[in-house]
């Protein structure tokens, strides 16, 4: 009924062979990648205002220079992330990068950066998305968290369907709110240069002002607005999502991807300006209070509202992108779990992508689904990647020296400087507010990534056959077995395990440790009737520890065997067809066997009785 029960939910299984299908064309890869850069643009704008707002009125003055420095700043990113993508299709973008021209420790830094980056992605875009509806309603803002909980797990589910067909769910919204938001920043434009239609401020601008203008104030708004560009890594790290020609496909989308951040957060800054919305903490956003100027209350009012919502949560499928992929590529170098290497049912990555929800619900709880105070963690991690990547693309042109290589080092380099200065300034002017969170979380990920590499190392080195003469491998050698079968009464199941090992060997023991003298005294009798030479060992435990006496006595036989013998414990386990019958039994027998398996003389084997039916009428 499970396995049922999920393949209706998830989708029927798809075979390796369907893997060609499962990939991005541009237009869907644009909608799946766009989706977290755009998104972001529904809150940067706000960010720099609820800085600069001290100023009072020149806070927007100083709005237009500080979006202008934002811009450049995208511009910059875009074309050298496309430089990113020419140069590793295989995917991994930041991470990649830096590992194979840096060093594999500054490839971890800039994996743990990307790493934090998606999973606040999750957390900030559901948060934020909540916001833009609870703007619109705000008598659901007593259930916010419990609201941004069912978001993630229905964006979960939903990702675990599929590359192909969750790209097919999200491609519309996504697409709706970027015509919307077109139309809104076009009609806003012509309704105040053309018609010339100024509408009073919904709330009125701070007249006093509370600060001092700085460039301490500036760096501060500039570090705030950087959130609108994080996104931007994620078509390099995932191009081997794209069909192909998957380079091609993927430098399509990242201009495109470039432009659309352009336009509409350069364009939302600017209506910010001339219709002068206000930051209002858990008040209506600033595009809300941009589109109730240009719409009012009308259709096109709950248009922009509900698809910037639904933007907002779609860009957290931006992360389940990036996440899994990224955590397979890390996988594969042997620094995260091999879970995340491999492939569930509809081909997706699917251990990343339970384990990217399951952390951001944890943010979204620590933090109360608060955006206000999840963005500061959210730009120094993507920014200290963006460094990264662009540093180990300047030694990668100067290492290959191809043709134009000059020119590339140098578009590299400026991406580099300019990343790393952002970086700098995101890392100081946001650390007091949570961004000192990330630099103590980069270095605790590294390490467990090193201890985790150090693992597989010693394993593979262990396991290794390199040094062994294969033909000299003794195929003929011989053990005496002794037999343990650990038995709590006589039944069925114990039965036909001691027949089983019986037939194995003639030396087998049953180990019975009884709590109860009664049942104990019992089990011997019934033992007595037994037409068996097997040797049953029974002792009381008056502390009522069974799995404890019984360990060790197993463990006692083993350290007496000799070289040439082997202790083979067998484990009688019946098997119930009820739905829930598993889950009413104690499975001492899971204990026993995961101790067990860490004495290197001990073979471990289950007998399983399947109780039937049959049994059951007999037994009534």
């Amino acid at each position: 009924m499970l396995t049922k029960f999920l393949d209706i939910l998830l989708g029927e299984p798809l075979a390796n062979e369907q893997g060609s299908s499962e990939k991005y064309n541009i237009p869907f890869g644009l909608a799946i990648m766009a989706s977290d850069a755009i998104s972001s643009v529904a809150y940067a704008a706000q960010e720099i205002l609820f800085v600069l707002i001290v100023l009072g009125v020149s806070a927007y003055q100083w709005l237009t220079w500080t979006s202008f420095m934002i811009i450049g700043l995208l511009i910059i990113l875009t074309i050298s992330y496309i430089q990113i993508i020419r140069a590793y299709p295989q995917g991994g973008g930041a991470y990649k990068v830096a590992s194979e021209n840096i060093s594999s420790k500054a490839g971890l830094v800039a994996g743990s950066g990307l790493i934090i980056d998606y999973l606040l992605t999750v957390a900030v875009s559901a948060s934020a998305g909540a916001d833009a509806i609870i703007s619109a309603f705000s008598s659901l803002s007593n259930y916010k968290v419990t609201f941004v909980l069912i978001i993630i797990i229905v964006l979960t589910i939903l990702n675990l369907r599929g590359i192909s067909e969750s790209s097919k769910i999200f491609a519309i919204p996504t697409y709706i709110f970027i015509v919307s938001m077109i139309f809104m920043i076009l009609y806003g434009l012509f309704k105040y240069l053309v018609l010339n239609i100024h509408p009073s401020p919904i709330y009125p601008t701070p007249s006093n002002t509370t600060g001092t203008l700085s460039i301490f104030l500036i760096l501060r708004a500039f570090s705030s607005g950087c959130s609108a560009l994080t996104g931007l890594e994620s078509v390099s790290n995932s191009v081997p999502n794209f069909k192909e020609p998957s380079t091609k496909n993927a430098k399509i989308v990242m201009i495109l991807l470039g432009f659309l951040i352009f336009f509409i957060f350069g364009g939302t800054s600017i209506l910010a300006i001339f219709y002068t919305a206000v930051p209002i903490e858990n008040g209506p956003t600033v595009v809300s209070q941009i589109a109730t100027a240009i719409f009012g209350n009308g259709p096109m009012y709950y248009v922009v509202q509900f698809s910037t919502a639904i933007i907002l949560l779609m860009a957290c499928n931006t992360a389940y992108t990036g996440f899994p992929m990224l955590m397979y590529i890390v996988g594969k170098d042997g620094y995260a779990p091999r879970q995340f290497t491999i492939r569930g049912k509809r081909l997706s990555f699917s251990f990343g992508i339970i384990a990217l929800s399951f952390v951001a619900c944890f943010l979204v709880i620590v933090f109360k689904a608060d955006t206000h105070r999840l963005i500061p963690l959210y730009a120094i991690g993507v920014f200290t990647s963006f460094t990264l990547g662009q540093f180990g693309m300047v030694n990668h042109w100067r290492k290959d020296k191809e043709k134009g290589w000059v020119k590339r080092a140098i578009i590299n380099g400026c991406g580099a400087f300019v990343s790393l200065i952002t970086t700098i300034i995101i890392l100081v002017e946001k650390f007091s507010e949570g961004a000192f969170i990330v630099a103590i979380l980069i270095p605790i990920i590294i390490l467990i990534q090193l201890r985790i590499k150090h693992h597989y190392d010693k394993v593979a080195n262990g396991l290794s056959i390199s040094q062994l003469n294969l033909k000299k491998v003794d195929f003929r050698v011989k053990y005496t077995h002794i037999v343990v079968v650990p038995i709590a009464s006589l039944n069925k199941a114990t039965i036909g395990a001691l027949q089983y090992a019986q037939s194995i060997s003639d030396n087998v023991i049953a180990i019975n440790i009884s709590t109860d003298k009664i049942a104990m005294e019992k089990l011997k009798a019934r033992w007595d009737e037994l037409d068996t030479d097997i040797l049953l060992v029974s002792k009381y435990s008056p502390y009522r520890a069974v799995v404890t006496p019984l360990l060790k006595n197993i463990e006692l036989i083993a350290n007496s065997a000799a070289n040439n013998e082997k202790i083979t414990v067998i484990v009688p386990q019946f098997v119930t067809n009820e739905r829930f019958g598993e889950v009413l039994h104690n499975h001492t027998s899971f204990f026993i066997r995961e101790t067990l398996l860490k004495h290197d003389n001990i073979i471990v084997s289950t007998y399983p009785y399947h109780l039937l039916d049959e049994d059951i009428k007999q037994s009534k």
